[in-house]
């Protein structure tokens, strides 16, 4: 009798973590606590039930994104480094502004008023009248009198100024193309996050999925050893296959809150944003070609066209050093009044004047402008060398990474095959006496590991065709 406890205990303990390995992860859904997948109706007694606070799955975060569209409203309405690039291009188009007024006329006021502290009074004859000679007492120099003047300044001949203004045209361009790089680099950002949420939500799932095995593992093992069916050894290999498993589950959530946290910094949110159990991770690729359109060649991605054109920018820095050495021809017109009285001048004068400037020495500095300009150049043709090497081993990459990606699913796939299969066979051999309980946990832990890495390898092909997408493509959303 006590025999046929012990082998019904056996049963009941090698069939339990096999039927839970043949169910699929409680489904996403709202914060609850899991209940055990329904076994398989295989004739095998059911599975223990257990229960354990950690089973507890990781509450939803307040704050989730279902959609691709919604996401790309959140860093339109957020996003710091989306604002930042198009400040930039605010800025050079202020500065394309101030270069064209350097070919413009300008026009400019001024006015005083002025009273005298010291003076003298000097008496000065006017004239002959009637009575001899008359004389008359002057306050000198003039006190309380006002004085207005109008300038205005017409460049004639003015090379640096219009040369500027194609030079902040060249800037402005860049900014833009600088503003289409940071879309394409913050549109990659929100795809990676997005599918490290999911990655970490299954994993999590994964785990609890694993500990409640275990769990089951070593409620079992307890009962056949109280039968006489198993020893203290058995017992505490389970209890550290349990341990082992709660150390994975902690990790996973933590990696998923962070991956939460990392999801909301992408779309300017200060908090943990989460995504709904529904979401169609698939559909990343197909919404990533719709938002972003493929560029035709590497000088046509935005980053690589960014730094073309601001090495055209510094190049034209060079003849603006090298415009510095040219004449400049001003035409301006002065009108002035004043109520003072000036004698036989009229108080109200106006006059033009061609001005003819010429820098003649200013103690070397423009040498050492057209220098550093020299060296900008040169900095800016290496950077720009630099980036399409990279940027022609990230397409190179991106575009071989589907590849490995898929094999390294395939590879992933018949490797939790073989654990499943080796877990399935070490239950046979320990129920015939022929295994050790040694090997019943490892067999379950390499099945636990190789499921979890399943599961990566699933998200991993997905993140690989969204950036085989956007490695190269503008994204003019």
């Amino acid at each position: 009798m006590r025999r046929t406890i012990a082998v019904t205990a056996l049963s009941l303990f090698l069939a339990a973590p096999s039927a839970l390995a043949q169910q699929p992860p409680p489904p996403r859904g709202p914060a609850q606590s899991p209940k055990a997948p329904a076994p398989v109706d295989d004739g095998l007694p059911p599975a223990p039930e257990v229960n354990d606070p950690m089973l507890e799955p990781v509450p939803r975060a307040k704050t989730e994104i279902g959609t691709w569209e919604q996401a790309l409203h959140s860093v339109r309405a957020r996003s710091t480094d989306l604002r930042i690039s198009a400040a930039a291009i605010v800025r050079a188009e202020a500065q394309h502004r101030v270069a064209l007024a350097g070919s413009l006329p300008t026009l400019n006021g001024q006015a005083a008023y002025t009273h005298s502290i010291i003076t003298k009074d000097v008496v000065q004859p006017i004239g002959i009248g009637p009575g001899g000679v008359q004389y008359q007492t002057f306050t000198t120099p003039q006190s309380d009198y006002l004085t207005g003047q109008l300038v205005a300044v017409q460049p004639v001949l003015a090379l640096r100024s219009w040369y500027a203004i194609g030079t902040a045209s060249v800037n402005e361009d860049a900014a833009r193309l600088s503003f289409d790089d940071a879309k394409r680099q913050i549109a990659l950002a929100v795809a990676n996050a997005i599918v490290g949420v999911v990655t970490a939500e299954r994993i999590a799932e994964l785990n609890r999925v694993g500990l409640r095995n275990a769990l089951a593992r070593l409620e079992l093992t307890v009962r056949k050893t109280a039968l006489g069916g198993a020893t203290g050894l058995d017992v505490v290999r389970a209890k550290q296959d349990v341990e082992v498993a709660r150390a994975t589950l902690v990790a996973g959530d933590e990696t998923l809150r962070q991956s939460r946290e990392t999801l909301g910094i992408a779309l300017g949110i200060p908090e943990g944003v989460g995504v709904p159990p529904d979401v169609d991770i698939s559909g990343l690729e197909r919404d990533a070609r719709a938002t972003c359109k493929p560029a035709a060649t590497i000088d046509d991605r935005p980053d690589v066209a960014a730094l073309r054109t601001r090495t055209e920018a510094a190049h034209r820095l060079v003849n603006d050093v090298k415009y510095q050495f040219a004449p400049t021809v001003n035409v301006q017109s002065a009108l002035a009044t004043t109520t003072a009285d000036i004698g036989a001048s009229p108080n109200t004068t106006w006059n033009v004047q061609a001005v003819l400037s010429v820098p003649l020495w200013e103690g070397g500095a423009r040498y050492g402008n057209l220098r550093d300009a020299h060296a900008q150049e040169d900095i800016a043709a290496l950077n720009l060398e630099a980036t399409r090497r990279t940027a022609i081993v990230q397409v190179t990459q991106a575009r071989r990474g589907v590849t490995v990606a898929q094999d390294r699913r395939r590879v992933a796939g018949s490797a939790r095959d073989l654990a499943a299969e080796t877990d399935r066979l070490t239950r046979i051999a320990y129920q015939e006496g022929r295994g050790t309980s040694l090997e019943l946990v490892t067999a379950a832990q390499s099945l636990r590991e190789s499921e979890i890495q399943l599961a990566l390898r699933d998200f991993e092909l997905v993140r690989a065709r969204v950036l085989a997408v956007l490695a190269l493509a503008t994204c003019p959303w």
